[in-house]
């Protein structure tokens, strides 16, 4: 174009308000840059994605998907556009805001970790196939990190060596990854995903425990900033390791966890973790046919386990019910369990190796009988005491020389072990008089108390106030940056579409007006961004101003999809009255105000959302 030709399509004049030069492109999409945020100037891919036929309510990815969040890229991989990114940022920050609370520093580790870090610490097999392998043009072998333990833990034993840099407290905020097997859910289960993880470093285990505590009351903390109903659970550590970690959840019925709590005390605890309440001694000797086995096999394919239980059972009302294995008690018992082998009495007949008494104990093949608690003494001592009463196969039932263990209580607790999964309906384990319910929810945050699990094969080691040296006490704080952007548009949506808190709100207010009235939008724009008419500053809020040319109800639904907390309409109240229709969906108000209550008003609703 020459330069005649642009001058011709380009119009150009000063802003009163702030003297930006404003440029006007008189095109298909009009272009109008000066101090304000306008939405002919954001990309706002909002519609052009229909909604269910059905007329039941959008899933909450579709519903992100059609208010112009973000876009699918690949599978389980996502592109946040412009709004998502506002969304993600302001939490961002939220959150930046509750780790200074607690002492804590921000930086940011590479996204990519080597495997021979994660052999030292033993996790580069039981990661498995989740892990985003590649090798360098010199062979070195790399992975694109789900997790960060490793690397941290590493950097500070470079560079603390004294209990008196101690405590410690660093995050970051970046992107993870993991090859999930089937991504799904959107943003809850993907390949790529955005973790914040807070990693402390302590002296004594003492203090360590009591910095886990800080980090408790930060997150609540933050999650009752959000406005969030959320849950704390007790968990399973799993493959982070570690004695003691929560949960910390969203109640909703598309969640993938399931939590169990009591209807009288206030236990919580992820159904990986909670324990039925331990049976009560029992003279009673059932038949063989109440008594279920469930088989499984290890990783290195040579040890059967067969946990034997009772098939099913009665309920604190008297219900009797199914009982399920809960293959995270067996876990603890035997650590190296592959629990995703579908036929494990197949492949311990393929791999099967003679006993062999001048062998070492791993080269044959061995069978574990594991007893729940609620079996009777009687039951465990003789009935199923060997491996030949419960054949696996024909080929080896009648060889007595396969070595076998009897395990009935745990080695660390000498208590005897509950196999089986809490149900919803029995007895609370914490109390006399409650009883179990269900509830299914979606992960926000996790933490984690590792003691040494790293610190230790990694050498992280301090001299101590004895002049001893002793590795590091850590503890590992996760929350799901990316996952928790769903889970808060589910919590605050309605038939309209989304209604987003104003902490995390890409826009906290948009001013909505006919095509005609721009000078008098533009006018209460600046008044809500704290540029009054008598040139105070003021509070700033966050504005966003609709010039697009399109019709006023038009806009309206659109806003109410896109969720602003409060949306001022310049409408036939402006019109006939000079007054400003100012609503906010999710508290339900809808008034009419002059110019001069504007600010305040829209100030004391957002105090409130």
């Amino acid at each position: 174009m020459s330069q005649l030709a642009l001058r011709s399509a380009t119009r150009a004049f000063r802003c009163p308000a702030c003297s930006h030069s404003v440029f006007s492109r008189r095109s298909t999409r009009n272009l109008t840059i000066d101090h304000r945020s306008r939405i002919s100037n954001f990309f706002i891919p909002s519609g052009g994605i229909a909604q269910n036929k059905d007329g039941q309510p959008d899933e909450i990815h579709a519903l992100l998907l059609r208010t112009g969040y973000l876009r699918q890229a690949h599978s389980g991989i996502f592109h946040f556009l412009p709004l998502g990114l506002r969304v993600q940022d302001k939490l961002e920050r939220l959150i930046d805001k509750h780790m200074r609370s607690i002492g804590a520093s921000r930086l940011a580790l590479s996204s990519i970790t080597t495997e021979k870090l994660w052999k030292k610490t033993g996790r580069l097999e039981k990661a498995g196939a989740e892990l985003l392998r590649f090798n360098d043009r010199k062979g070195g072998k790399y992975l694109l990190a789900p997790t960060h333990e490793e690397e941290i833990t590493t950097l500070i034993a470079g560079l603390v060596g004294s209990y008196k840099q101690l405590p410690l407290r660093v995050y970051q905020i970046g992107r993870k990854y993991r090859d999930e097997r089937r991504p799904r859910a959107g943003l809850l289960r993907g390949r790529e995903f955005t973790m914040k993880d807070l990693y402390t470093f302590d002296s004594t285990e003492a203090a360590a425990l009591e910095t886990y505590k800080n980090v408790q009351v930060a997150y609540k903390a933050l999650f009752d900033e959000l406005k969030l109903p959320y849950l704390v659970a007790e968990a399973e550590s799993g493959n982070m390791g570690g004695s003691l970690s929560h949960e910390y959840l969203y109640p909703s019925a598309t969640g993938e966890d399931i939590i169990m709590s009591c209807t009288d005390c206030g236990y919580t605890s992820n159904s990986e973790a909670a324990l039925p309440r331990a049976p009560a001694p029992s003279t009673y000797h059932p038949d063989t046919s109440e008594i279920a086995v469930h088989h499984s096999i290890t990783s290195d394919r040579k040890t059967l386990i067969n946990t034997y239980y009772f098939k099913s059972s009665a309920t604190a009302s008297g219900n009797i019910e199914a009982n399920q294995i809960n293959t995270h008690r067996i876990k603890e018992l035997v650590p190296n369990l592959d629990p995703s082998v579908g036929q494990p009495l197949e492949l311990y007949r393929q791999n099967f190796t003679p006993y062999n008494s001048s062998s070492k104990p791993e080269s044959y093949s061995q069978v574990i009988n594991l007893f729940d608690a609620a079996l009777p003494h009687s039951i465990t001592e003789s009935s199923f005491s060997n491996h030949t009463d419960h054949a696996a196969n024909n080929t080896f039932i009648a060889d007595k020389r396969i070595p076998t263990t009897t395990i009935t209580t745990h080695p660390s607790t000498g208590e005897r072990t509950i196999l089986t999964r809490a149900r919803s309906g029995d007895h609370c384990p914490r109390c006399t008089d409650g009883s179990l319910k269900s509830t299914t929810a979606i992960e926000l945050g996790h933490t984690f108390h590792l003691g040494t699990r790293y610190t230790d094969p990694l050498s992280a080691m301090i001299f101590n106030s004895e002049q001893k040296r002793v590795p590091m006490q850590q503890g590992c704080h996760g929350i799901g940056v990316s996952r928790m952007i769903p889970a808060i548009a589910e919590g605050f949506r309605d038939s309209k579409g989304l209604c987003w808190p104003r902490v995390i709100a890409p826009f906290e207010v948009c001013v909505i007006d006919h095509p005609e009235g721009s000078e008098d939008s533009q006018t209460v724009y600046d008044i809500l961004a704290g540029r009054g008419l008598d040139g105070a500053e003021k509070e700033e809020i966050d504005v966003i101003y609709d010039d697009r040319e399109k019709e006023l109800v038009w806009k309206m639904k659109d806003a109410d999809l896109v969720g602003y907390p409060v949306v001022c309409i310049m409408g036939k109240s402006w019109k006939q009255d000079r007054k400003i229709e100012i609503q906010c969906r999710q508290k339900g108000v809808c008034v009419e105000v002059e110019l001069g209550q504007l600010r305040s008003t829209v100030s004391a609703i957002l105090a409130d959302v």
